[in-house]
């Protein structure tokens, strides 16, 4: 009746409606209109690129690839391998397409008009400071230095093998506040240039060294008892994060409610009527089992809502359907852990300001395996990652993480996992029970740490 109640309670109040929900309105939001806020056409780029080489060797070419027909050659390439990769993945078909004309069609109206001048003042401060000149007003006829390149006289030197020139090739000194991008395009064409001076000077035909030097980089291909699919890095790269994701969530929405319910239930002394009709135990296992169902349902709607959105993504033969029961044990496990936990706290204080010193260390322990899973994601079966999956609370987490990557851990580490764990909830169900039934009835100055821990001994 207590987990009933508990259930109903929380599934039926209109925050946790709106909580569960908002999380896909928002992706929703996100696939609809972040296409249109990128297709607004971005601000031109008008200035000069000033290059100090001696030789002139590099000058042109980094005039042609900073030309505005170069700038639109690439993004059209871009644009072409973007539905090249939609029409690979049977990602959404001419909708996706259109997205993607979409998102692209305003940064290929407006590109970078670059003029490219070769200065043969030898005074580098002066040539600097024409890059403090403040911006001229658009339609004055003047034009801004966006950026000063210095080629260094032994940059196109021809290098013998492992030979590093010092000080590197090059300077780049630029207007304050200038576009990334367009820092980024100025290095590319500056390097491309330099390498191609050197290839010539050392009496090689760049264009025939660059069409022998190109390869193009095949798709893996996943091979599956129905066929054949092209993998996606992205999604085996999102995995570990969404199957955590899923597990933190789904474990400490239930789990706050839990406490919250708690404090409620004693500040308002609600709890003195309950207990006079239940035991101090049946309370809060009724809680937790019916705290449990809620954050149940949270679990199932967002792997639901994830499914179907890798079934519209014609990706949905990539999961390994095991992990989804793994996920379900390991939510079991550390929902029973952390509700243990958070039921002792929730009975221990009057006030939820109280709560929250008693949650710090909880919330800390819980948060490292979030600090640490770049590191476990790339190496899941390194020594930190295996110790880390026998350490209650965290080795849920942690082996939730692991199995979701492309080398999962061997079976009797999971199931070690599981019951090392399993005995953790254990022991912490036994301390909550211990403090639950002191805290309950308590109030006043809030415990400590030390004083749930001497009231676990008592009893």
């Amino acid at each position: 009746m207590v987990a009933r109640r508990e259930f109903l309670a929380t599934v039926t109040a209109k925050g946790f409606l709106f909580g569960i929900l908002l999380t896909p309105a928002i992706f929703a939001l996100i696939l609809l209109f972040v296409p249109r806020s990128i297709s607004r056409t971005p601000p031109r780029i008008v200035g000069e690129i000033a290059i100090l080489d001696t030789s002139g060797e590099t000058v042109p070419a980094i005039r042609g690839r900073l030309s505005p027909e170069k700038f639109t050659e690439r993004r059209d390439a871009e644009q072409r391998r973007l539905k090249e990769l939609t029409a690979a993945m049977a990602v959404g078909g001419a909708t996706a397409e259109a997205a993607i004309e979409t998102m692209t069609k305003g940064s290929l109206e407006e590109v970078p008009h670059i003029t490219v001048t070769a200065p043969q003042s030898a005074d580098l401060e002066k040539e600097k400071d024409l890059l403090k000149i403040p911006q001229p007003k658009p339609g004055s006829g003047n034009m801004a230095r966006l950026a000063l390149v210095v080629i260094h006289d032994e940059a196109l030197r021809p290098a013998t093998a492992g030979e590093k020139i010092s000080g590197g090739a090059y300077d780049l000194f630029v207007r304050n506040k200038l576009d990334d991008r367009m820092i980024g395009e100025i290095q590319t064409a500056v390097e491309i240039a330099v390498r191609t001076a050197r290839l010539r000077l050392a009496g090689f035909d760049p264009d025939r060294v660059d069409a022998l030097t190109q390869v193009e980089r095949s798709q893996p291909r996943v091979v599956l008892p129905e066929g054949e699919q092209k993998a996606s890095q992205a999604l085996n790269a999102a995995l570990p994060v969404v199957f955590i994701l899923l597990l933190f969530i789904s474990t400490f929405t239930s789990a706050n409610s839990l406490m919250m319910t708690t404090i409620e239930e004693k500040s308002n002394r609600v709890v003195e009527l309950l207990l006079s009709t239940v035991n101090a135990m049946e309370l809060m296992t009724g809680k937790i089992l019916g705290q449990m169902g809620a954050g149940l349902l949270i679990l199932v709607f967002y792997t639901g809502f994830g499914l179907v959105a890798l079934m519209s993504f014609a990706l949905i033969g990539l999961v390994d359907f095991t992990l989804l029961l793994y996920l379900g044990v390991f939510f079991i496990v550390s929902y029973a852990t952390i509700a243990a936990l958070m039921a002792a706290i929730g009975a221990a204080v009057s006030d939820l300001r109280d709560a929250q010193a008693l949650m710090m260390p909880v919330t800390l322990i819980v948060m490292l395996p979030w600090i640490l899973m770049v590191p476990i994601s790339n190496q899941p079966n390194s020594l930190t990652a295996t110790v880390l999956s026998f350490i209650p609370p965290i080795g849920n987490f942690v082996m939730m993480l692991r199995l979701s990557t492309n080398t999962p851990p061997q079976a009797w580490q999971t199931i070690l996992a599981i019951l090392v764990n399993a005995a953790g909830a254990y022991f912490a169900l036994r301390f909550a029970a211990k403090v639950f039934r002191i805290g309950l009835l308590m109030f006043g100055k809030p415990p400590t740490l030390g004083t749930l821990i001497r009231w676990a001994k008592m009893s």
